[in-house]
């Protein structure tokens, strides 16, 4: 058994894009019809993707994390002067089966065999996400998959952070939330989660307000800091 650095957590909810699941494997798989433009749109379209989340919820227009992708990706594919009707559709049909980071099924099963429960809260939809649980092979590896959906609203709004305590009738406190994006991290924190930032390429923590509890370069590094 590993020394614990936090202690008394019940349950770890996670992030699921970004975090559980590559966003950029969809634009990896078309690498041969989008060439040397691969990298630079699957930037641009996440970029926008977590914009749009953003603007909207300032807005008070919400719409699903899957509209809110289909925006993104037209917007990243006319910054790139490309019109491919096929193309576009490959995406987002791509974007349903996401690759899991390679450490995430057995990081789950660990923390599931301490005893710890694990969920998903996350901006995707039902849709989204019972597809993307389902084509990583994660399916019976959480005790509640949560979007956004009941709130209609995004993440970093306390309403969102709030509807995975209730599904599993924990305070926060009891929470160690698991994000790879800083600000989520951030938001987790201010809500009162244990935050726990996977931080895989060594960005400077975001100037806001909320400091995660835990630092680490892959999930799998979760279960040691619950002393697993």
């Amino acid at each position: 058994m590993a020394e614990a650095r936090l202690s008394g957590i019940a349950a770890c909810v996670f992030d699921a894009y970004g975090t559980l699941f590559d966003v950029h494997s969809a634009t990896r798989r078309c690498r041969d019809q989008l060439g040397d433009k691969a990298d630079t749109l699957s930037k641009l379209w996440r970029r926008k993707q977590l914009e749009y989340t953003w603007l909207r919820s300032l807005m008070g227009r919400h719409e699903d994390f899957w509209q809110v992708t289909s925006d993104a990706l037209d917007f990243a594919m006319q910054a790139h002067r490309l019109a491919d009707p096929a193309l576009r559709a490959q995406l987002m049909q791509l974007y349903l089966d996401l690759d899991a980071y390679p450490e995430a099924a057995d990081t789950l099963r660990a923390l599931r065999d301490g005893g710890i429960r694990t969920a998903i809260l996350s901006n995707g939809s039902p849709t989204m996400l019972t597809s993307a649980v389902k084509s990583a092979n994660l399916v019976g590896l959480f005790d509640a998959v949560v979007s956004v959906e009941s709130a209609k609203i995004f993440k970093p709004h306390p309403s969102v952070y709030q509807l995975a305590t209730d599904a599993l009738h924990l305070a926060a406190s009891d929470v160690a939330f698991v994000t790879a994006n800083g600000w989520d991290a951030a938001g987790a924190a201010v809500f009162g989660y244990r935050a726990v930032w996977v931080n895989r390429t060594g960005q400077p923590r975001e100037l806001l307000p909320g400091e995660p509890a835990a630092v680490v370069r892959g999930i799998d590094a979760v279960p040691a800091l619950l002393g697993l």
